[in-house]
């Protein structure tokens, strides 16, 4: 068998490898945020509000070493209603899954309980590498970065867990994004690539421009919305008798929310509202798309819907 030599550098390359991550942390700790980075591209909503995130999105990483597929959970939280206890389940399957697992602080922010009991539950999985992720890096200064790297480095000591490294990134200012893939890369398994080359998520989709539309409807509500809103694409379809070189896409989505006097909120005065959001919106669905977009969006009450288990099926929950 030929070895590596210098005059043989090709003789048994390192082994590619592929596998899952998901990064989790308390809501808005820049989880998303993160995940559209080091993927390149927008993958996952973010919002400036808590329990954005709902559904699994995949944000695939391709390198010429490794396939990097990211698990972006919703924040782990105390349950109030039983959509945010499916919510939970959903973050707990996934961390017995996956094959490497960030914790997510950010660094502009003390440990709080919140931090805490996450970590907690992460000192039960014991076989998986676990990494400190101290996000947000752009918001603080030296000596508020060290405190938090500090603190970090002594609550995996208080809870017996083995931080396989503790690394301060910036998303926003992509500071030591890749370098966290660096990191991350050689704990995946051996495996040939799991996805296409090109492809950047599993997510359908239509499943992706309700989450778009969603994160355009969050935008200015007032704090007791956010939580309320859910997206259904109804249908999208190719428009016909248009030429091919001027195609549009016809998108019909409904808005729910859980009550009737929450209608005016969504639609604003005149409808304004509204149309702002099917603006953003239809901007970001067609980058996504690579087509030209018509959205037709009608917002419609579903009683209390994250209350109860008919309402959650039909809205995908």
């Amino acid at each position: 068998m030929s070895a590596r030599t210098p005059e043989n550098p090709a003789a048994d390359p390192a082994p590619h490898r592929a596998g899952f991550a998901c990064f989790v942390g308390r809501p808005n700790a820049g989880k998303s945020t993160l995940t559209n980075a080091l993927v390149g591209t927008k993958v996952a909503i973010t919002s400036s509000r808590p329990q954005t995130t709902r559904h699994t999105v995949r944000g695939i990483v391709h390198r010429p070493d490794a396939q990097l597929i990211l698990v972006d959970t919703p924040g782990l939280h105390k349950p109030r209603t039983l959509l945010g206890e499916r919510l939970n389940d959903v973050v707990r399957t996934t961390w017995a899954e996956v094959d490497v697992i960030g914790f997510c602080v950010p660094a502009d922010q003390k440990l709080g309980p919140g931090d805490k009991f996450i970590a907690k539950e992460l000192a039960g999985i014991k076989k998986t590498p676990k990494i400190a992720i101290v996000t947000k890096t752009d918001l603080v200064g030296p000596k508020q970065l060290r405190e938090q790297l500090l603190a970090i480095d002594e609550l995996g000591r208080e809870l017996g867990i083995a931080w396989a490294e503790i690394v301060p990134v910036s998303a926003v200012g992509d500071e030591q994004v890749s370098l966290l893939a660096d990191l991350i890369a050689p704990m995946l398994p051996e495996s040939p690539p799991l996805y296409p080359e090109g492809d950047l998520t599993d997510e359908p989709e239509m499943v992706m421009v309700a989450e778009l539309i969603r994160e355009a409807a969050l935008e200015g509500v007032r704090d007791e919305l956010p939580h309320s809103i859910a997206v259904v694409v109804e249908e999208m379809i190719p428009r016909e008798d248009r030429p091919a070189d001027r195609p549009l896409l016809d998108i019909h989505a409904n808005v729910y929310i859980e009550r009737p006097s929450q209608k005016g909120i969504i639609i604003g005065p005149k409808g304004q509202r509204l149309k702002d959001v099917g603006m953003k919106s239809r901007k970001q669905i067609e980058a996504l798309l690579g087509t030209p977009v018509y959205l037709d969006l009608h917002v419609k009450v579903a009683k209390d819907w994250q209350r109860d288990p008919k309402q959650l099926r039909k809205l995908g929950f």
